[in-house]
């Protein structure tokens, strides 16, 4: 939790934390240990339904761009199909997201705002409305689809290709629980693909739900083009590369306990039939 909101602090306000480093000495000696747990709650409720958003219609956005296409042609363009189950699945989870995005970064950048959800909620829509909460919508899908098309395209063809290039035995016979320890590696390898994709609009999405009024320009201004690319990078590429390929773990953890196989890799040879005389 406490990496989360130093990122947060990194991206808003680039005099005062200077770097990593410094910015956790100045996080520990003004807030205390307290100030890294801020905004917990809303960041766990936030992300909760995002996350079930993002993967459950991931799922049914990949089948049915796969049913429009037919066999052949999901086979032959399945990125595209990734791509585009993804995309159509973020689109849905960042409206979920963005209320409790912005009641967050309101809470882990301003001392004193609120205590957390349950005072920070009201009194953000008191300030800036009901509308004000989706304030970050457009600059969140220019984070997040971006993000996610990466996380899901990427992670699959990792995927597949260490069961065909890095893993001598067939995915169908590997173990379950090795299985799930190369979700892992994809996912934190996806993981770092996306920090990188994602960043400045994640600058963008920080800078613009601390500040009333703010605008992208202001952003801009403020931080500078190479600092939108660059400010709080390193953090964040440990912080989603490790939640990544977490999420990806678990998810297909669940999906092994209720039977289903894990995600990506290369599906098993079809037999082929003997001719007949």
């Amino acid at each position: 939790m406490g990496l989360p909101c130093l990122n947060c602090c990194l991206c808003i306000d680039p005099v005062k934390y200077k770097s990593i480093s410094s910015g956790f000495g100045v996080l520990l000696k003004e807030q205390g240990v307290r100030g890294f747990f801020r905004g917990w709650v809303p960041t766990l409720l936030g992300y909760s339904a995002q996350g079930a958003c993002k993967f459950g219609f991931y799922e049914f956005f990949k089948k049915y761009y796969s049913d429009i296409a037919g066999p052949e042609y999901a086979t032959k363009y399945k990125t595209l199909i990734y791509l585009a189950g993804s995309a159509s699945a973020e689109l849905i989870a960042d409206v979920a997201l963005c209320p409790m995005e912005a009641v967050k970064v309101r809470v882990q950048t301003q001392p004193g705002f609120a205590r957390g959800l349950g005072d920070g909620l009201p009194k953000f829509v008191r300030s800036e409305g009901a509308l004000g909460l989706y304030k970050g919508l457009v600059p969140l899908w220019g984070r997040q689809i971006p993000y996610t098309m990466m996380k899901f395209a990427s992670f699959e063809t990792i995927v597949e290709m260490f069961y065909k290039y890095a893993i001598p035995t067939p995915k169908n016979e590997c173990s379950k629980s090795f299985q799930l320890g190369v979700s892992f590696a994809g996912g934190y390898v996806a993981g770092v693909l996306c920090a990188i994709v994602s960043h400045p609009a994640d600058n963008l999405v920080s800078f613009l739900n601390n500040a009333k009024g703010a605008s992208v320009g202001d952003a801009v201004k403020k931080l500078g083009v190479w600092g939108l690319f660059t400010r709080g990078l390193p953090l964040r590429i440990v912080m989603i590369g490790t939640l990544t390929g977490a999420q990806w773990g678990i998810y297909d953890a669940f999906k092994v306990f209720v039977g289903l196989p894990t995600t990506g890799g290369a599906a098993p040879p079809a037999a082929i039939e003997p001719a007949k005389a």
